[in-house]
């Protein structure tokens, strides 16, 4: 359960890597290579259902315990390593028409749960020109790319005021789409190579673009993680 709830694995995952990884087994105290798990996986479940939320706690004793055993050394606690790392979240690349469709998908996907009628959806339309606009993009015919990405900002601004119409003076619904019509608003006028602060997805506004100098994957999109 430690190794577990260390690297964030599932039941199936830490039973598995347990099978392959010697260190794994090691720790859970094994003296030869084992080419089996030795329990039933179902007894992860049971054993974590007992503990509840005490894993913190267990962690804790166990360093209490190695520390009273002279295993563990006063001194070793004075100093903590830091790291910080990407942590990715579930988002496609963030090309400029990929954030226009998700913008109008998204302010229609909130405007039918506030029952809000739009004149228009333009569902239809977006999804077309969010298709040509990466065609266009791939074969490298750059003036009909920008035809297609302006269509969809046309078509998200006729949304926004739109619904800014149709939600003035009710305060709740005024609530309701303040952040979303906010970040449409700041996709909408962003340009792909503007400095500053950018919104790269709409439904998970915290997500950064972070360089990590990678032959493959030069910048990462997710949010900053620091781990001690």
């Amino acid at each position: 359960l430690l190794l577990k709830h260390t690297y964030g694995l599932s039941d199936e995952g830490v039973c598995e890597r347990w099978v392959h990884d010697p260190y794994f087994q090691f720790f859970t105290g094994q003296e030869f290579f084992q080419h089996a798990f030795p329990h039933e996986r179902s007894d992860l479940s049971h054993w974590r259902k007992r503990l509840g939320d005490k894993l913190e706690l267990l962690l804790a004793e166990s360093l209490r315990v190695a520390h009273e055993a002279g295993a563990l050394r006063g001194q070793d606690l004075k100093r903590v390593t830091f790291d910080t790392t990407v942590q990715p979240k579930a988002i496609t690349f963030p090309t400029d028409a990929k954030l226009l469709h998700a913008a109008i998908k998204g302010l229609n996907r909130l405007a039918r749960r506030h029952a809000v009628r739009l004149r228009q959806s333009y569902s239809r339309v977006a999804k077309a020109a969010a298709m040509m606009a990466g065609r266009y993009a791939h074969a490298k015919q750059f003036s009909r790319h920008q035809r297609q990405l302006r269509i969809l900002r046309s078509r998200l601004g006729r949304i926004i005021r739109d619904i800014r119409r149709k939600i003035e003076g009710q305060p709740a619904l005024e609530e309701a789409f303040a952040l979303p019509l906010g970040r449409a608003v700041q996709i909408r006028s962003q340009q792909q190579r503007q400095r500053g602060w950018k919104l790269y997805s709409f439904h998970a506004p915290e997500v950064e673009c972070i360089g990590k100098g990678k032959a493959a994957a030069p910048y990462e999109f997710g949010v900053k993680a620091s781990i001690v």
